[in-house]
């Protein structure tokens, strides 16, 4: 009997021939991949614009019972919608270091004073004397609620911001970002995935490894565990790092084209004042003097420095595999986010009041009622948007 020979199309086509098949039983044919298994998943711009905007909705308000609604908001649609990717393993570190800085923006103000005046006193240091020049400043001394309360509640802010950074990181596949980015931001973009696929790639590799040492009864906690785990990890990483160093001089990284030198200044212009621009903005949207021409200014800066990236572009042609499309759902992903930081401007301007609770005299927060709606547009991508497969 003669084996049989495999075919032109590869492992299925050999394991029909081999196997016999009965009379009158219907070939077997591969399973057909489904229509969604091809859906093309969102654009990870629309999940940076969309907590970019939750960000700019938490810096409008110290009203922890908003704040903890954005909280609660982003982190929900990040555990429907986070992937099983090392990168998106990194919103627990975030929420850690949100906890972190929340301690020591109370652990500062116990330490070293608040200007907030309280009367109600928790405890009272030990003060420390400190020299002339060192005037203005106190170690220790006594410590009031109102004090404790106006730092946690300028702490949760922080928090809340750098959670929502993490709500990017952990939904928007920073590789798919990269090739989006335009061209005169290529060489930053690879730096800033880099650095932030290093930690989650780390993470990976160390519960690999502490994973392997247990199966083998071997220790994984102790000094000894941290050495014999630690060098694996770091010669994983350098391994990593020259491969990674290969591929980009394999597909030209650095390469320029050759442009006018009326162009290079014409871009270099737009893109110093247009980032000029945005600061400036920025500046005059977040204090209570610049109201009045902080969104002109900020609007100017921007066009400017996108017309900026556009020339800048010229010096790095290249063509994208596959681009991600911009459709509807980035469309309602970005624009809820939006909202939410629109709205929310807005409550901070009509109350500024409900939006930033007194400490002096100490009572409970309240929640205003439509600038908790505003909050929950949040929760849309967590309804509109399908999971990316995985």
């Amino acid at each position: 009997m003669r084996p049989a020979e495999p075919g032109p199309s590869g492992g299925h086509a050999l394991a029909a021939r081999a196997v016999p098949r009965a009379c009158g039983q219907p070939r077997h044919r591969p399973p057909r991949a489904t229509p969604s298994r091809f859906r093309p998943a969102l654009h990870p711009g629309a999940w940076w614009l969309w907590a970019i905007s939750l960000g700019v909705a938490a810096t409008r308000t110290t009203n922890p019972l908003l704040l903890a609604l954005l909280l609660a908001a982003s982190g929900y649609v990040v555990a429907t919608h986070r992937s099983s990717a090392p990168w998106a393993r990194s919103y627990t570190a975030f929420v850690r270091l949100a906890l972190a800085v929340v301690l020591v923006r109370v652990l500062f103000a116990v330490a070293l004073g608040s200007p907030i005046p309280g009367t109600h006193t928790l405890l009272t240091l030990p003060e420390v004397p400190l020299p002339h020049w060192a005037q203005g400043i106190r170690l220790g001394g006594r410590v009031t609620a109102e004090a404790v309360l106006f730092a946690a509640y300028d702490g949760l802010k922080l928090a809340t911001l750098l959670v929502c950074v993490g709500a990017a990181n952990a939904l928007a596949s920073p590789a798919r970002l990269l090739k989006s980015l335009p061209g005169a931001l290529y060489e930053t973009g690879v730096a800033v995935v880099v650095a932030l696929t290093f930690a989650p790639h780390l993470i990976a590799d160390v519960r690999r490894l502490r994973a392997a040492r247990r199966l083998r009864g071997r220790p994984d906690r102790g000094l000894r565990g941290l050495v014999q785990v630690g060098l694996p990890v770091l010669e994983g990483a350098l391994e990593r790092s020259v491969a990674l160093a290969a591929a980009m001089e394999a597909r030209g990284y650095g390469r320029t084209a050759e442009v006018s030198v009326p162009v290079r200044r014409t871009t270099a212009g737009l893109t110093l004042g247009g980032l000029l621009g945005v600061c400036a903005g920025t500046y005059g949207l977040l204090t209570a003097e610049g109201g009045a021409y902080g969104l002109p200014v900020l609007l100017a800066g921007v066009l400017a420095a996108l017309a900026g990236l556009r020339l800048g572009g010229r010096r790095s042609p290249r063509t994208r595999y596959r681009p991600d499309p911009w459709g509807a759902h980035a469309w309602l992903v970005a624009g809820s986010g939006a909202a939410v930081a629109a709205l929310l401007t807005l409550a901070s301007v009509r109350d500024p009041e409900a939006l930033h609770p007194g400490v002096v005299p100490l009572v409970a927060p309240a929640l205003p009622l439509w600038p908790a709606a505003a909050v929950l547009l949040a929760l849309l991508p967590a309804f509109v948007t399908p999971r990316e497969p995985s």
